[in-house]
């Protein structure tokens, strides 16, 4: 057989076509080309078969439309009337209602905070301008119970043991004396505590001796000492008003700060230590202190004028923002919010004094300063 011969036609191998008789499917080799293609049977034409009827036939000769066109391609099944399908597809989400607005909170009970407030001033208004004597020894038990705070939560947060008998006689002791001999007999005062502590602590073991009288020697400076000079202010023959002075300035810098920086707060003061503390409270504590100084000592001051005022205001409003940092500061070391809950929607007496106590130094002062210390 030579080359020419995979052409020509042979029985078996070409089949019956619609060119004649004899012819069949061109095998496959190199000598197949396209006049032989086009003389190849056309493959049959299936014809479209309804997806559902039909005969028995047509359903096993021919593909259903429904059916996958591939073969790797899975039968998606069809759910019998009233079965629930596998897989449901699933639900869209249910709207949410929107979250209620956050309103700004004290975070303390204002009714009852108000309450109190009300309460101890009548009590320090009475006291006041009745007998100095009496004053002088609502200063002594406020300072006694802000030591038994102060010393209670050092022992409980840190365990140290700073010793209260002293400290107590020591801090009431010193509020008489700065009443009655002024600077002199209150730094003597301090002396003389200092040096019981530092005794009184001997009668306990060694250890932690240091720390205890260090904490002691701190308790007795941070409570007592300045709120001598509370005392010292009582002193003076317009007294009562100096000490109104006082107390209304830190009572209003509190105030301003506090309806300002809750109000239009947005820049913090110093969050890592009291993170409620805003830029624009302090400007609001200055504004409030600075009016309320001018107009306390042009009416309430004798031979003071309202500039001396704008100074004074000025000068409550930094110490006492002062003091309330350095309090928190405190409490923070502590791991704890108040000092005390002696007093419904203030904490403790020690929540209410950490403006007061480094304010009534620089009022004492700066009014020697500006009108004299008689």
């Amino acid at each position: 057989m030579n080359d020419s011969s995979w052409g020509t036609p042979q029985t078996g191998y070409w089949g019956p076509s619609e060119h004649g008789p004899g012819r069949g499917a061109v095998p496959a080799g190199p000598a197949y080309d396209a006049h032989q293609a086009q003389q190849t049977r056309p493959m049959p034409i299936v014809p479209d078969v309804p997806e559902h009827g039909g005969d028995q036939d047509a359903d096993r000769g021919v593909a259903r439309l429904s059916g996958p066109l591939f073969r790797d391609e899975p039968t998606r099944a069809r759910p019998l009337p009233g079965e629930v399908p596998q897989n449901p597809e699933p639900m869209p989400p249910a709207p949410q209602p929107a979250p209620a607005p956050h309103k700004k909170s004290a975070g303390r009970d204002l009714g009852a905070a108000i309450g109190v407030g009300v309460g101890l001033g009548a009590v320090i208004v009475a006291s006041l301008f009745v007998v100095k004597a009496v004053f002088v020894g609502v200063i002594s038990v406020a300072v006694v119970v802000g030591l038994w705070e102060l010393t209670k939560r050092l022992d409980e947060r840190k365990g140290i043991k700073a010793p209260l008998v002293p400290l107590a006689i020591g801090g009431a002791a010193m509020v008489v004396a700065g009443y009655a001999r002024g600077a002199e007999g209150a730094w003597v005062a301090m002396a003389l505590t200092t040096l019981a502590v530092l005794v009184w602590r001997m009668t306990a073991p060694p250890e932690g001796y240091l720390k205890d009288v260090t904490a002691g020697v701190f308790a007795a400076f941070y409570v007592p000492f300045l709120a001598t000079f509370v005392a010292m202010l009582l002193r003076a023959d317009d007294g009562p008003w100096r000490v109104l002075t006082f107390l209304l300035l830190t009572v209003v810098s509190d105030t301003g700060a506090y309806a300002v920086g809750w109000r239009f707060g947005k820049h913090k003061l110093a969050p890592r230590i009291s993170p409620g503390k805003t830029r624009e409270g302090l400007l609001g504590a200055v504004g409030f202190s600075m009016v309320a100084g001018a107009l306390c000592m042009q009416f309430l001051i004798d031979d003071g004028v309202w500039w001396q005022g704008l100074l004074l205001g000025l000068a409550v409003a930094a110490s006492a923002t002062l003091g309330d940092l350095g309090e928190s500061m405190i409490k923070r070391d502590l791991g704890i919010k108040d000092m005390g809950t002696l007093l419904p929607g203030h904490g403790g007496i020690m929540d209410r004094l950490d403006s007061l106590l480094p304010t009534a130094p620089v009022v004492w002062l700066l009014l020697v300063i500006f009108v004299g210390s008689s």
